[in-house]
């Protein structure tokens, strides 16, 4: 669970890293929510957030309900990253957070007054207002920062972006089913593809969608460009139509197909006699998974699969750094 989807009965302090400088434990923008008997996510853990904890806590009882404080990462905390961290404290808007919650697959932005008036805002990924307090201009090309008015008022600009990393997976069997539940707190969005509609368990992720699709060749074309495939259906004649599909789009992110080393000689040999690309067979990542993993328990092929991805994805949002929209693409692995 995070901070948007904890709803909590009672009031709650929503602590967002602000600044950074140097070492330091959690990104610009990593947050947890604290109220007075319960926490959710996560800042960074150690002693920074055990005082985190405590201040929220403390301002939660006596009324505060905004606040920026430095802390120094050095011996006085009992820690050695060296870094600098400025926190900011603000009393959670229910509000926010659940539109936020129901944004979770589209960009917003929250501007937070630090100063004055206990003003706040909630924009959408072109600044255009949805709902509290007129807000002032900012720069959308930061993460997540402070930024101060001419008159001194200093206003927490904070993104709340969409996850870039798609996945379109094709197979609800065991292991599809465990890549799912690895996924589930990544930051990425999954659209998990079979023709059979009873195999998808009742509860799925918040950042799942599910598609029951008798042509699932279809849900290719219409995923977004720079997507990645995962393809572990229960056919191989369905896997290799898929495959075919994937290997026909141009802006295809990253292309996994489960099996073994035979099955791929299999399906080269077949997906050039169909007059596939070359350079783009070449591509297809199968066997999928991290070298070195061996295992085939659902469990342990999720982990790979997932720890692939993250090196894909990562390297992604390295090369297009910055806040401007971006499709990331996602590997599979087994």
């Amino acid at each position: 669970m995070d901070w948007r989807s904890a709803i909590l009965a009672d009031p709650a302090m929503l602590v967002t890293v602000a600044i950074v400088q140097g070492s330091v434990p959690r990104e610009a923008g990593a947050k947890m929510l604290v109220s007075r008997d319960r926490v959710v996510d996560t800042i960074g853990g150690g002693h920074l957030e055990l005082r985190a904890v405590e201040i929220a806590r403390a301002m939660l009882q006596d009324g505060r309900q905004r606040h920026l404080e430095r802390f120094a990462l050095g011996p006085s905390l009992g820690q050695c990253c060296g870094g600098v961290v400025h926190l900011a404290f603000e009393l959670a808007d229910p509000c926010h957070a659940s539109l936020l919650n129901e944004r979770r697959f589209q960009d917003s932005w929250r501007l937070v007054a630090l100063d004055g008036r206990a003003d706040s805002a909630l924009l959408d990924g072109d600044a255009r207002q949805l709902h509290g307090a007129p807000a002032p201009r900012f720069d959308r090309s930061q993460p997540t920062h402070v930024m101060q008015e001419a008159d001194g008022r200093r206003w927490l600009v904070d993104p709340v972006l969409a996850p870039r990393a798609h996945l379109v997976l094709f197979g609800a069997g065991h292991v599809g089913a465990a890549i799912v539940r690895a996924l589930a707190h990544l930051p990425c969005s999954v659209t998990w593809v079979d023709e059979r509609d009873d195999m998808f368990p009742t509860d799925v992720p918040a950042n799942v969608t599910l598609e029951a699709c008798d042509t699932p060749e279809a849900l290719v074309a219409s995923a977004p460009p720079g997507a990645s495939y995962l393809v572990m259906t229960h056919s191989h004649a369905l896997d290799q139509r898929l495959a075919q599909a994937i290997l026909a789009r141009a802006d295809v992110g990253w292309f996994g197909l489960i099996g073994s080393v035979t099955k791929r000689r299999q399906f080269e040999h077949r997906l050039r006699e169909r007059g596939a690309d070359r350079k783009r067979i070449d591509a297809m990542v199968c066997p999928i998974g991290l070298p070195g993993i061996a295992g085939k328990a659902p469990a342990v092929i999720a982990a790979s699969v997932c720890a692939q991805l993250l090196t894909v994805w990562e390297a992604s949002a390295h090369a297009g750094a910055g806040l401007a929209p971006l499709r990331l693409v996602a590997s599979s692995n087994m």
